[in-house]
């Protein structure tokens, strides 16, 4: 599946807001679909490549040997779901805004993990 297709299919998902495929070495976007006025994708996206690469420092400093699946924020009215691609390779994720009311968040992280397995970059 491409990029597009995988954007796609993301925005199928309940509750998705928006959905963006960011680099977070270089912090910019793939590609991206839906946001609005209340999320600009460009700026979520550029910030969240702050939290993968603060976090991916923090499992380097105290020795941790793992690979993070999800990183998840949650907001009174929104979820945020960051997932590193690891298998692609790179310093890809795939950021996902859901609206918390409208989305189940167990099926969300399942559903991401799929389209990292069929995603071709």
């Amino acid at each position: 599946m491409n990029i597009e297709t995988t954007l796609k299919e993301a925005m199928s998902i309940d509750g998705a807001l928006g959905v963006a495929l960011v680099d977070y070495e270089s912090g910019m976007s793939l590609g991206a679909l839906g946001g609005g006025p209340h999320l600009d994708l460009e700026l979520a996206a550029a910030g969240n490549t702050e939290v993968v690469r603060a976090k991916q420092r923090t499992l380097k400093s105290i020795g941790l040997d793992d690979e993070i699946e999800d990183i998840l924020i949650t907001l009174g009215g929104q979820y945020h779901l960051i997932r590193p691609l690891t298998k692609v390779g790179g310093s890809l994720f795939l950021y996902l805004a859901l609206d918390r009311s409208r989305s189940n968040l167990a099926l969300a992280r399942h559903s991401l993990k799929k389209l990292e397995s069929e995603l071709e970059v």
